[in-house]
């Protein structure tokens, strides 16, 4: 039975507002706590509008603008491309170590369902991304009302059930008051380093416009605290005994290592242990290239370094790793019968994976408790080992160099001069992304990462039509208005902080998916670098096509032959003037001494600036390596053309070698 109600109990405050005016003012007061720095969550919103969010969330983001209420401001950014705004929320949030990420807003029908390549391929790199897409009527005032989905089945269904796979946590508002506890936990799995990603709550037009009375307490300050769980005594004391009884261990840096910013404390355990570290795609950059312990990318797109030392391990100690197929050679790498797995990483499905002694917990915590429990037992590799790998690395730089020579300078660069050249050029503060085609693997093996945060190769789901839009949200981190950085990294706070030369380096194939975002980088006036190095096709797939029997089809921009093929002139495409029509200042390289200049002048740019440069297909000398490891691409089992049967013999030499880890 409940107390009687005093005559002086005073109501509950509340506040009257439409739902998408509260869950823009909840959003606007939501922070990341760790390492005592807080971080606004929510630092933006991405939108591009239509019916489905025009009248809701697009005019709570002119009053979250305006001032027109009691709430801090919600900068608001203008896109060009639905599933782009997503890929700059990432590039922001990765920017920002995941303690700060963009919101994007669409209206419903394609503008939700373009959301969808941006949401997988933030869920996949476990990077925090905040959904807000428009929704049919809730209240169904007519079926079917325009881009409505029908479906015979079931009535709840809308296009926004495409992105329930693609991300960590998703909820559709039917009900204003449904938003409450939907939103705390959509902030509480964008904050979780353990279960981030693509976050998504479908919000149905009409409900976005609905005032209701909301409790005060929902729009108080909320500080979500980034855990960095520390390890389990008695799987930390296994971890010892792992290390301690290994000859051969060789470390595999991850992206968890950067996410943590555990970078100064690798570099630690690395001069107490003198164990070598070989990087992913998402790690390169836990230590600096010309670091003692460091040998390089490991993989299908490794270093011979890194994957000579990967066949032989006894132990394999991953850290903050997924263990893609391109990490493992399709599970061909880890040759040595004895070897064994230690996995630290603060999600518990990665730490069980090749059947490893499992370490939970985040990286940096890990690290440090692995390194002080080693630190009384005199544990040290070999000299012999710390002087086998040494010498190795010292000869993979010789070939980085042929790689990068560009000894003509009226020559045309080949895609490895391009990269020599830039290289040259680099500091610390100049960031390089990219993420598809033949440069990803260009780049693990050759480039020689300078800072923590340098290498930004999304590869996790490689996409195409990343690199421009994710630049922007990289500038808009690092800029005059960017949130404060973890671990120091920004160097300058404030409104003087200057922008860092940021790169989006890309093929024409990548270019042509997505550009549009140019024309945010102008109107942001943002210092974008984008290179555009034009090979006149899909280079990358075209030599895998080659290598696995496709004989390079619908891999070149070329005109059709007379027997209908792909094979005539190159198309009369001139992707510079694109460029330009987009608003950028483009420099036009022809030759090896066009391009050093032009790569030193965008860089000093101080608006969005294009490099465009025709490459040449590499000679023996300035070619990169060629792979050090396998990947598994299956090939046709039966066929009648020549280049088939013969891909499918050395198709089976190679899966011969692979092992299940139990």
């Amino acid at each position: 039975m409940s107390a009687p109600r005093s005559e002086h109990t005073t109501p509950p405050r509340t506040r009257c507002l439409t739902t998408a005016q509260a869950l823009v003012a909840f959003l606007s007061r939501q922070y990341t706590e760790r390492d005592g720095r807080r971080h606004r969550l929510i630092g933006a919103t991405w939108g591009i509008f239509g019916h489905g969010n025009v009248a809701g969330i697009g005019q709570a983001l002119v009053e979250a603008g305006s001032g027109d209420r009691a709430a801090p401001r919600m900068p608001y950014l203008q896109g060009r491309n639905e599933q782009a705004m997503v890929h700059a929320a990432v590039g922001y949030a990765r920017q920002c170590g995941r303690l700060s990420a963009h919101a994007v807003t669409t209206s419903i029908g394609p503008g939700a369902t373009n959301l969808v390549t941006g949401a997988a391929l933030a869920t996949v790199n476990r990077l925090p991304v905040l959904l807000l897409p428009g929704d049919t009527f809730a209240t169904r005032p007519a079926d079917p009302v325009l881009q409505q989905l029908e479906t015979g089945h079931a009535g709840d269904v809308s296009v926004n059930d495409c992105l329930r796979p693609v991300s960590r946590y998703f909820d559709r508002i039917t009900r204003p008051e449904a938003l409450i506890p939907a939103a705390l936990q959509a902030m509480r799995v964008l904050a979780d380093p353990a279960e981030t990603g693509a976050v998504t709550l479908a919000l149905p037009q009409d409900v976005q416009a609905e005032a209701y009375d909301w409790p005060e307490e929902f729009f108080a300050e909320r500080s979500w605290r980034v855990r960095r769980p520390a390890p389990d005594a008695a799987e930390l004391e296994a971890a010892v005994r792992a290390v301690r009884s290994a000859r051969r261990p060789l470390i595999v840096a991850g992206g968890g290592v950067r996410h943590s910013a555990a970078e100064e404390t690798l570099a630690a355990f690395t001069a107490a242990t003198r164990i070598p570290v070989a990087t992913t795609q998402a790690g390169k950059g836990a230590l600096r290239h010309d670091h003692p312990a460091d040998v390089g990318g490991i993989g299908h797109t490794g270093t011979a370094t890194a994957d000579a030392l990967a066949r032989t391990a006894d132990l394999v100690i991953g850290i903050g790793t997924r263990y893609t197929d391109f990490t493992t050679a399709s599970a061909t790498l880890f040759e040595n019968p004895a070897v064994r797995f230690l996995n630290l990483n603060i999600t518990g499905f990665d730490a069980h994976k090749l059947a490893a002694l499992p370490l939970v917990a985040d990286a940096r915590t890990g690290l440090e408790a692995l390194t002080s429990a080693l630190a009384g037992r005199g544990y040290r590799i070999d000299p012999a080992y710390e002087t086998e790998y040494t010498g190795a690395k010292e000869a993979w730089e010789e070939r980085v160099e042929a790689s990068f020579a560009a000894p003509d300078p009226a020559a045309r660069p080949t895609q490895t001069q391009v990269l020599g050249l830039l290289d040259a050029q680099a500091t610390e503060d100049d960031i390089l992304i990219n993420a598809a085609g033949s440069l990803p693997g260009d780049l693990h093996k050759l480039w020689r990462t300078r800072s923590r945060d340098q290498y930004h190769v999304e590869y996790g789901y490689s996409c195409m039509g990343y690199e421009i839009p994710a630049a922007i949200g990289v500038l808009l981190a690092t800029g005059p208005h960017g949130p404060h950085l973890p671990h120091g990294q920004d160097g300058q706070d404030g409104p003087d902080r200057p922008h860092r030369p940021v790169w989006a380096l890309v093929g024409d194939g990548t270019y042509l998916m997505n550009p549009t975002e140019i024309v945010t980088a102008v109107q942001e006036n943002l210092p974008l670098k984008l290179v555009i190095l034009q090979n006149h096709g899909y280079a990358s797939i075209g030599g895998l096509s080659e290598a696995v029997g496709g004989e390079r089809l619908g891999t070149a921009y070329r005109h059709r032959d007379a027997d209908g093929g792909f094979t005539g002139p190159p198309l009369p495409v001139d992707l510079a003037a694109n460029a330009a029509s987009l608003g950028m200042r483009v420099l036009r390289a022809h030759t090896v001494d066009d391009l050093r200049g032009a790569l030193a002048e965008a860089r000093t740019a101080e608006g969005p600036t294009c490099v465009y440069v025709e490459t040449e297909t590499p000679d023996t000398v300035s070619g990169p390596p060629p792979a050090q490891a396998w990947w598994d691409v299956p090939v046709a089992e039966t066929a009648t053309r020549p280049a088939a049967v013969k891909a499918r013999e050395e198709y089976d030499r190679q899966v011969a070698a692979r092992r299940r880890h139990l």
